[in-house]
């Protein structure tokens, strides 16, 4: 089977190939999804079309030689406030199916980045894995460790998606340390302590973290060690770690530490905006520390949408891995949101390496929200928009995913085709 995308002026088209013989066969039937600027039409099949050899529309021709990278998947994050609002919802068996089901007409997403504790994002006061009453205190040994705040509404929510889909790929990031790592003590804001027994703790802190989650039942097959390094916020949970003390926490106690214990997670760098390579960059430059990293995680908010792609071009040997854009009120235009994350996020990531592409929060409220004891985004959008009240409402980001989360399955590989410019005619093949 073959997948492809089309991008006409507004129109988001999507095909299937359904054929044995080669793209050239004239028996070739493929089976379309449209959606329109217009919203008129919203990842609606239509009539199967077959190939031509009339000469007119697009000529695509693809070598099956030149293989580019596997696809992990597509899908978004799981924040605290996400979590809740499914969980909590009446039609939470319905929005479960519709996010991960593996039906043509669910979503099907494969790829799913989780929080560790607090973001921006919160149904309740923000937390760690390991918080002191008092923050100057410490826990070396993280003998006061414990996911048990995971398990009332968030871990429920990801196990039930494993069993709608037990393949579903699996991001864990933190937003922050536990208060007493850092040198503000507090989990808003601050720097990383930098202190050899600091760092060691924090290697345990993961080392611990995955452990619960597999013995919880859940795999984290990536981790990512912080997100967004280079931004602290003294609203919600944020934490820098400048580029010397993360190569440190990488190559001499979070690598070591997931060597010694066996532990499979793949690390991912980075995870913050195209405008800023300089970071991974002088990460990878130190080979004891590159050897314990799979891959660079990119965020859409600044700089050139094709980074990822220039960056490849010199660390081949490293995956590409789009991890985060929200959507929200500051575009209303169903039009133009389609056609941008068509274009620069889901077409635009994948032609650029990437091996998954995964918007912001999968789901808020009416509110934008929950956003108890923090004060982030305001008017960021979800996937989906899940009421208080019951029902939910299905946004533009949903389709603009649809076409790529429905027909381009994990493992899929992106083949080398024509040369197509942004607005034009792009394809992923399995």
């Amino acid at each position: 089977m073959s997948t492809g995308i089309t991008v006409t002026g507004l129109t988001i088209l999507t095909w299937v190939v359904m054929c044995h013989g080669f793209l050239h066969n004239n028996n070739d039937e493929y089976q379309v999804w449209l959606t329109t600027g217009d919203g008129s039409k919203k990842l609606h099949r239509e009539a199967a079309i077959s190939t031509s050899n009339s000469g007119q529309g697009y000529s695509v021709w693809v070598d099956r030689r030149k293989r580019r990278q596997s696809m992990e998947g597509f899908g978004g994050s799981l924040t605290n406030a996400a979590a809740s609002v499914i969980y909590h919802s009446p039609n939470r068996a319905q929005i479960m199916r519709d996010l991960f089901g593996l039906g043509v007409n669910d979503l099907g997403i494969s790829f799913l980045r989780v929080v560790m504790g607090g973001s921006d994002f919160q149904a309740v006061s923000p937390y760690t894995y390991d918080d002191l009453w008092n923050n100057h205190g410490s826990d070396f040994n993280m003998d006061n460790f414990s996911i048990q705040k995971d398990r009332a509404f968030f871990i429920p929510i990801i196990k039930q998606a494993l069993s709608i889909n037990p393949n579903l790929k699996i991001l864990a990031t933190p937003w922050t340390a536990p208060a007493w790592m850092k040198t503000s003590h507090s989990m808003f804001g601050g720097d990383l302590n930098g202190g050899d027994n600091y760092l060691s703790a924090y290697a345990k802190y993961f080392v611990k973290f995955i452990r619960a989650y597999r013995s919880a039942g859940i795999p984290v097959h990536y981790l990512s060690l912080q997100n967004e390094p280079l931004l602290s916020r003294n609203s919600y949970p944020t934490m820098t770690v400048n580029v010397e003390l993360m190569k440190r926490l990488i190559r001499d106690h979070v690598g070591p530490a997931f060597r010694q214990n066996n532990i499979q997670t793949k690390l991912l760098i980075f995870d913050h905006n195209w405008d800023a390579p300089w970071y991974p960059e002088q990460i990878l430059s130190d080979s004891n520390a590159k050897q314990y990293v799979s891959g660079v995680a990119w965020h859409g908010y600044a700089g050139r949408h094709d980074t990822p792609n220039w960056f490849h071009d010199k660390h081949p040997d490293v995956g590409m891995f789009f991890t985060e854009i929200s959507g929200g009120d500051w575009d209303t235009n169903f039009a133009s949101t389609l056609t941008w994350d068509t274009r620069i996020i889901f077409i635009g990531q994948t032609k650029a390496w990437a091996k998954s592409v995964a918007l912001w929060n999968i789901a808020l409220d009416e509110h934008h929200g929950p956003r108890v004891g923090v004060n982030g985004c305001t008017n960021c959008r979800g996937v989906i928009t899940v009421p208080s009240g019951g029902g939910y409402t299905k946004n533009v980001e949903y389709y603009a995913m649809g076409h790529m989360s429905r027909f381009v399955k994990p493992g899929a590989v992106r083949l080398e085709t024509n040369n197509f410019g942004w607005d034009d005619l792009q394809r992923l093949h399995s």
